[in-house]
């Protein structure tokens, strides 16, 4: 029976300290969140990789959030909701963000197309040379 009670004991003691992520596994998920996010000073940099004074913060706070037991995802979804899509250092694919991902293509169309009609109408000019003789 006091074998049944020390062992009842010590399941209920460690029962808690297992169900904490250890501070390996926590750094990691940190890691792996905050290189999703863009550093708001930086903004060429993920949070992971910023030592701006507000990326240190914004790290802090992921790790309070996923230490409080928050998933990768929903302390993602905090920073959007509170940052907007900007703080996503991949942000998707949607209407909002359409300009961002298909401008380049769309200039780059646009430089072909003003290019093809240059080179065209100089076809059709005559040469200079031709109408001083």
């Amino acid at each position: 029976m006091r074998k049944r009670f020390a062992t009842l004991l010590l399941c209920a003691a460690l029962a808690p300290a297992s169900a904490q992520p250890d501070d390996a596994t926590l750094d990691r998920r940190v890691e792996r969140v905050t290189a999703e996010l863009r550093c708001l000073v930086c903004q060429n940099q993920t949070i992971a990789d910023s030592h701006a004074e507000l990326a240190l913060m914004l790290k802090r706070q992921v790790r309070d959030m996923l230490a409080r037991g928050a998933t990768d995802r929903q302390a993602i979804d905090f920073m959007v909701q509170r940052y907007g899509d900007f703080v996503l250092y991949r942000p998707p694919v949607k209407a909002s963000t359409w300009l961002l991902w298909f401008g380049p293509f769309g200039l780059l169309l646009a430089g072909l197309a003003l290019l093809f009609a240059r080179l065209r109408a100089r076809q059709f000019e005559p040469d200079n040379e031709e109408s001083a003789a």
